[in-house]
């Protein structure tokens, strides 16, 4: 399970060892779950609130089913941000999102990557029938959002039916990102925000994101919150002009209007 706890400290205790549970109280701590492709810009953007109101965020990065499992087996989160809204909707099913602060907060873009040492600099989808792209991987379709996407995007254009069999699935979209990294298989689809801050692959083909599916982020406040109230203040300043900066920087798409 690809799972990553991030404590983001304030400045001033930087290199202090304490744990996470010694935080004063539960007003003080707040518990985040998040797809991990959000990662980077998210944990800039977590230190920067906890500089400025004190609060100490404890950030659970993972593939978007794995931790609406982890929700719905009972777990203590204040917000979830998923990388799609079938996980979101699993756990508002469960009653356990409270619907009337739900927001879609970033959207993404599929790209195939291939090893930097791949022949090929550039490409177009029909190439994945040529037998140069014999294992593809990608997120796993059952589940992990990026590979829902793919899948989807792959039957639009009538090859999912060729990638199918050859399809290498992972945990994650992060998962997937490594394996062709590590040249374990001929070409991979991700999202263009993990292919920016990988120095192992190349991007060969970006989805034009009116042809591809919409890979919007929905994120919401936890009905049973332990601290609901610094929960809504997060996701308000998710939504600030601070965090659109660094979320477009990050390579995400940031909706003008926000709901």
């Amino acid at each position: 399970m690809y799972i990553r706890f991030i404590s983001i400290l304030v400045a001033s205790l930087a290199g202090a060892c304490a744990p996470l549970e010694r935080a004063d109280s539960v007003e003080d701590r707040l518990r985040v779950s998040a797809a991990v492709s959000l990662s980077e810009p998210l944990e800039k953007l977590a230190a920067s609130f906890q500089r400025d109101t004190g609060t100490l965020v404890e950030v659970n990065l993972g593939g978007s089913s794995t931790l609406s499992a982890q929700l719905l087996a009972g777990a203590a989160v204040d917000l979830f941000i998923s990388a799609d809204q079938l996980q979101m909707d699993r756990v508002i099913a469960a009653e356990l999102i409270d619907v009337t602060t739900m927001v879609s907060l970033v959207s993404n873009q599929l790209v195939f990557v291939v090893p930097t040492d791949h022949s090929i600099d550039e490409m177009v989808p029909s190439m994945l029938r040529a037998p140069e792209f014999g294992r593809i991987a990608m997120g796993d379709p059952a589940g992990v959002p990026a590979g829902v996407y793919a899948r989807r995007y792959l039957k639009s254009t009538g090859l999912w039916g060729v990638v199918a069999d050859r399809m290498v699935p992972a945990r994650s979209v992060r998962a997937a990102l490594a394996i062709v990294e590590i040249g374990a298989v001929d070409a991979g689809i991700v999202y263009r925000t993990d292919a920016r801050v990988s120095s192992g692959i190349k991007v060969v083909f970006e989805v034009p994101v009116q042809e591809g599916p919409a890979i919007v982020y929905p994120a919401a406040v936890l009905t049973e919150a332990p601290n609901s109230i610094a929960a809504k203040r997060l996701l308000g300043y998710l939504q600030g002009s601070l965090a659109k900066a660094v979320f477009e920087k990050a390579g995400f798409i940031v909706p003008r209007i926000r709901t």
